[in-house]
């Protein structure tokens, strides 16, 4: 079972908490145990798996990412300013797949995923949630 989850941004850089995005597309498949596979599309945006207790972490990785791969400074920056946005999504990557089972999604109690946005603001970014049931 596949679905599209679409999603606004509202920053240039922000960590968008999707897990009951994603938590809605595992109920509608009925699947019970499996793999949920969470995929960004867009070469500036990424998925993260991370802490959701305390905010303060999700500021602590765009910080971190911004002091790692500062902006204006590398060479895509000279076709349209975001050279650092595609090396934050690369270096997070595009995807996580996370375990189901018994209906649920397989993320401790401090877990929850994310969308990374490195290029916002945006009206929509699509994420692709597909799920996989155990043969």
């Amino acid at each position: 079972m596949r679905d599209i989850i679409r999603i606004a941004s509202r920053r240039r850089e922000e960590l968008i908490d999707i897990t009951q995005a994603v938590t809605a597309v595992v109920r509608a498949s009925g699947i019970r145990d499996g793999l949920v596979s969470v995929y960004a599309q867009g070469a500036t945006a990424a998925i993260m798996i991370q802490e959701n207790w305390d905010d303060s972490v999700q500021t602590d990785v765009i910080h971190l990412l911004q002091k790692v791969i500062p902006r204006g400074v590398w060479l895509h920056d000279q076709q349209d300013g975001n050279g650092d946005a595609h090396l934050k999504a690369g270096l997070v990557g595009p995807s996580e797949t996370i375990p189901l089972i018994e209906g649920r999604l397989g993320l401790s109690r401090w877990q929850n995923v994310f969308l990374c946005e490195f290029d916002g603001p945006r009206e929509e970014r699509c994420i692709v949630c597909t799920v996989i049931a155990d043969s």
